[in-house]
């Protein structure tokens, strides 16, 4: 079945036909909610719950992109679970376990095709641009996480967020330029790769 017909299917209570759309999405919801949280226990409860209420709003979905709609759902989760946490520490930047061990390599981070030595480059990369996510306001970390992230096109990221699509390009742009400054703030953590790129262009 194609998405319109697994839609159509599942407004109708047909519950594989809803378990093949959790199978297409999950983790495109999964890593929304990461990166806005930037905790991978957290992260796997928004998905869940994402799709829980996904499920029971299926009727309210009227069509348009499916994917955006989804990612409201989970986005608007993860700005309630931020402001929740709001004055709790920051989340460090190294990974660590439920034992407060650091994880040299994180399981959303493997790729079996990689050599240890592109997988610790792509962990140093994926902690700093991490952290300096967490660093953003919620909207912007939404925003840059949408287009840049997951690939949504400007209209998909301004339903994504209830937002009109002037609002999303002007902090689309202002979240972006925060991102630059935060990482080349912390070029040290950049694979050497990008320094030396850096270092051509300067």
């Amino acid at each position: 079945m194609d998405e319109t017909a697994l839609i159509d299917s599942a407004q109708h209570g047909n519950l594989e036909a809803f378990n093949g759309l959790v199978l297409t999405y999950q983790n495109m919801v999964y890593n929304q909610a990461y990166r806005m949280v930037g905790d991978m226990d957290v992260a796997e409860d928004a998905t869940q719950d994402a799709f829980i209420i996904a499920f029971r709003k299926l009727g309210t979905y009227r069509g348009g992109s499916f994917k955006a709609w989804l990612l409201r759902i989970v986005t608007n989760l993860c700005y309630d679970e931020l402001r929740r946490r709001k004055r709790r520490p920051t989340t460090p930047l190294e990974p660590i376990d439920h034992d407060d061990d650091e994880i040299e390599s994180p399981r959303w981070l493997s790729d079996p095709s990689e050599t240890p030595e592109q997988t610790a480059e792509r962990a140093e990369l994926a902690q700093a641009l991490q952290y300096c996510l967490d660093g953003l306001p919620p909207d912007f970390r939404a925003i840059v996480t949408l287009v840049d992230i997951q690939g949504l096109d400007y209209s998909e990221a301004a339903q994504a967020m209830g937002r009109p699509l002037g609002t999303v390009k002007s902090r689309l742009a202002r979240a972006r330029t925060r991102l630059r400054d935060c990482l080349q703030g912390y070029r040290e953590l950049l694979p050497a790769s990008f320094r030396l790129l850096e270092e051509s262009e300067a």
